[in-house]
C-alpha cells in the first residue's frame, strides 16, 4: 500500500497547478484582439433604451420660423412675387398658395413694382461681377440693364459691387436658384414686383 501524503503536499501541488493554468490563459489571451472601452460598455443610449432611463431627452426637430404671407396685390394665379422691401421671393402655384418662399441679395439697381414675363432664360454665364451664375431668368430692364434672377455656381452670396458700378442681377442661394429655375422655365411664367 503506498505511503499517504501529507495535506499540505495536497494543497501545494493544486495552488501550483491552478497557478500555472492562469498564467496560461493570461499569456493566450494577450496575444489576442483587446476589446475597447466602447465595446465592453453599452452606450449611453443602448442603456437609457434598455433601462427606460429617465434622463433621456426626446429629439426634437428646430422650428423653423415660417415664411411671411404672400404679399397683397401681388396678382393671383401662378406666378414668382418679389418683394423690394423684403428683399424676398415667392413661388405662388395656380391655386395662390405659395410652394416655396427664400431671401435674395438684390442688385443695387432694381426693377420699378409691376408685373412682368420671363424674358429669356440662360442655363449658365459669368455675371457682371466676375462670378460664375447659373439659373439666370430675364424679366425686366431699367437703367439699361436687364433685370434677372440667378445664382453663383459655387453657393456664394455676391461681392459688394465695385465703386460706382451698377448691377441688376438678383442673387439667392444655389438651392433657391435651383427651384427658381424649374418653376420659371414654364412657358407663360409672370414675375410680379412689389414694393
Amino acid at each position: 500500500m503506498p505511503a499517504r501524503l501529507p495535506s499540505w503536499v495536497w494543497v501545494t501541488g493544486l495552488t501550483a497547478g491552478a497557478t500555472v493554468a492562469v498564467v496560461a490563459l493570461a499569456l493566450q489571451a494577450d496575444k489576442g484582439p483587446h476589446p475597447t472601452a466602447a465595446a465592453v460598455r453599452p452606450s449611453a443610449s443602448a442603456s437609457a433604451g434598455a433601462h427606460g432611463s429617465a434622463h433621456a431627452k426626446p429629439k426634437t426637430k428646430p422650428k423653423t420660423p415660417a415664411a411671411p404671407a404672400v404679399p397683397d396685390a401681388s396678382g393671383t394665379g401662378r406666378r414668382v412675387v418679389y418683394s423690394l422691401g423684403q428683399k424676398r421671393v415667392w413661388l405662388v402655384d395656380a391655386s395662390d398658395k405659395a410652394t416655396r418662399s427664400f431671401t435674395v441679395w438684390p442688385g443695387s439697381v432694381s426693377p420699378d413694382p409691376g408685373t412682368f414675363a420671363i424674358s429669356k432664360t440662360l442655363a449658365s454665364t459669368t455675371g457682371s461681377d466676375g462670378v460664375q451664375i447659373e439659373h439666370i431668368l430675364y424679366f425686366a430692364a431699367k437703367s439699361g440693364l436687364s433685370v434677372a434672377f440667378s445664382n453663383a455656381v459655387d453657393g456664394s452670396s455676391p461681392p459688394p459691387p465695385a465703386d460706382g458700378k451698377q448691377t441688376a442681377g438678383i442673387r439667392m442661394h444655389k438651392e433657391d436658384g435651383a427651384a427658381l429655375w424649374t418653376f420659371g422655365t414654364e412657358p407663360n411664367t409672370k414675375v410680379t414686383v412689389v414694393n
